[in-house]
């Protein structure tokens, strides 16, 4: 299987289920589930116990969260043309004398770096 075309750290849309148009960060990348942790997007409530903490303070109660969303149902978002866009990828040089190059993600619409 191969790895995620999204990272952490990438502005993404949703492009389908209940958050469809939003956009978010990356926050986490999971490859074995593919699935993406994105910031503001598919917010769940997670029902816990309160207790009481070494100090005294209670914590608990009903906390809202981020849970991973597929990564099939995102587009990674071009920063120079702000659109959803689908990933290439590019061979760039990086040394000419000895021929070493580096991949590097382009977007489809524009062709610049990303």
């Amino acid at each position: 299987m191969a790895g995620l075309k999204v990272r952490k750290g990438d502005t993404v849309q949703v492009i389908a289920g209940k958050d469809r148009g939003t956009k978010g960060k990356v926050i986490a990348a999971f490859p074995r589930e593919q699935k993406l942790l994105v910031e503001g997007v598919n917010r769940v409530r997670r029902h816990t116990k309160v207790t009481a903490t070494t100090r005294g303070s209670k914590t608990g109660g009903i906390i809202t969260k981020e849970a991973p969303i597929h990564v099939s149902n995102v587009m990674v978002v071009c920063p120079e043309c702000e659109k959803p866009t689908r990933l290439g990828r590019r061979q760039d040089v990086v040394d000419a004398s000895t021929g070493k190059t580096r991949p590097v993600r382009i977007c489809k619409r524009c062709g610049k770096e990303i």
